[in-house]
């Protein structure tokens, strides 16, 4: 079954390309012009992906995203004519799991949905479960439990989360950060790990925050 991708994107020729090109690769599309029709869309319907460009009448994206985001964790990737820091980590404290900046070549998005949707597919085969101190990771079901409570993670903060505890007692960098949680060469900057760092210390209770310890100018470990 093809994959199904919602896109909300207001300038009518980027998005004909778009689609054209997403169609091409197999994927079924739906296209909306505007925030309100996109919003609607993304929180009736089942996508696979969606992507969402900011500037948007009506609603713009990032409003999309933390609206999408109290009901579904579906990937999202933002799609953005605006190149500045604080615009990005506006997306990704919304809920984005990632960005792209205009202009962009269509083999760079095709290739980021490609790895969205490899990490929001669990492997069923590995049924291995991860743990460290009162957390657990159920590998096959992609649920992460505190203290046998479900905490409720996007893809993207799971991924961050289950590197760290692979990896406990090691300190990860930033740049390994990177390389292993968005899977492929890209200019994303180091700060965005921090902005997944923080996301994951407000989701865990209490002082179980201070499980990620921060190495200065170098990145981050947990400890048994």
């Amino acid at each position: 079954m093809p994959k199904k991708i919602l896109l909300v994107e207001d300038e009518k020729h980027i998005a004909r390309f778009v689609e054209l090109e997403l169609q091409h690769e197999g994927y079924e599309v739906t296209v909306a012009f505007e925030g309100r029709e996109g919003l609607s869309l993304a929180t009736t319907e089942q996508f696979d992906v969606l992507l969402l460009d900011v500037m948007l009448p009506g609603i713009n994206g990032i409003e999309i995203c933390r609206r999408v985001r109290t009901q579904s964790q579906v990937p999202i990737i933002l799609i953005t004519a605006r190149d500045a820091v604080m615009d990005r980590v506006a997306g990704l404290d919304a809920g984005a799991d990632d960005y792209i900046v205009k202009p962009f070549a269509i083999e760079e998005l095709l290739a980021r949905i490609r790895t969205i949707l490899r990490r929001a597919t669990p492997e069923s085969a590995n049924s291995e479960s991860l743990r460290l101190r009162d957390i657990e990771i159920d590998v096959a079901a992609y649920e992460v439990f505190v203290q046998g409570n479900k905490l409720d993670l996007t893809k993207t903060e799971y991924d961050l989360l289950k590197l760290l505890i692979e990896h406990k007692n090691r300190v990860c960098t930033r740049e390994h950060i990177l390389t292993s949680v968005w899977g492929y060469d890209t200019d994303i900057e180091t700060n965005v790990v921090d902005v997944y760092i923080r996301h994951l210390r407000t989701k865990l209770p209490g002082d179980m925050n201070a499980y990620i310890e921060t190495v200065r100018g170098v990145g981050y470990v947990m400890r048994e």
